[in-house]
């Protein structure tokens, strides 16, 4: 599975709703989770700017916010108590104004959208990616195989094809 390369570009017309939706998390994020969340869900916030047409066009800033703070928490765990940083679904809801339903509703729409299942590798927190088994399993002649348990060379080739996001012998 290729890594998505991730950007906090946006087209000059979502310039305005990306600055609005990334004002909030980012103000969630320092007050409740972290820097690594702050930036990936930007990219995530940028990433649906620039699709065509955008979802974010429509509906409020803080809907918005809340379901991808929501969807990348699901990829990450975020709402299990044994994780840091985690928080509770619901005060997630209460902290951005937005009932449950419109949350859930927003998450899913946006796992949809970008195809995020829970330890997606594109969506992981990258502290979290040596111990996310996703990312080092890849397909070897229809044997599902663990990337790390295979000799340098063939690690080589994978990262040079963007299957694996680095080298595991080399750190």
């Amino acid at each position: 599975m290729s890594q998505t390369k991730k950007s906090e570009n946006v087209p000059k017309a979502m310039q305005e709703k990306y600055n609005a939706i990334v004002e909030l998390t980012d103000k969630f994020s320092e007050e409740n989770l972290n820097e690594e969340y702050a930036q990936l869900i930007r990219y995530a916030v940028a990433t649906l700017c620039r699709k065509r047409p955008s979802p974010l066009e429509k509906g409020r800033e803080s809907s918005w916010a809340c379901g991808i703070t929501h969807a990348l928490g699901m990829v990450n765990f975020l709402f299990d108590n044994t994780q840091t940083p985690h928080i509770n679904a619901s005060e997630l809801y209460k902290k951005f104004g937005v009932g449950q339903s419109t949350g859930q509703g927003k998450s899913k729409q946006i796992r949809d959208l970008l195809k995020m299942y829970q330890m997606d590798p594109n969506w992981s927190l990258s502290s979290r990616m040596d111990s996310n088994p996703m990312v080092w399993m890849l397909s070897v002649d229809g044997m599902i195989v663990d990337a790390r348990n295979m000799p340098y060379e063939v690690q080589e080739i994978a990262f040079n094809k963007g299957l694996i996001p680095y080298i595991p012998d080399d750190k």
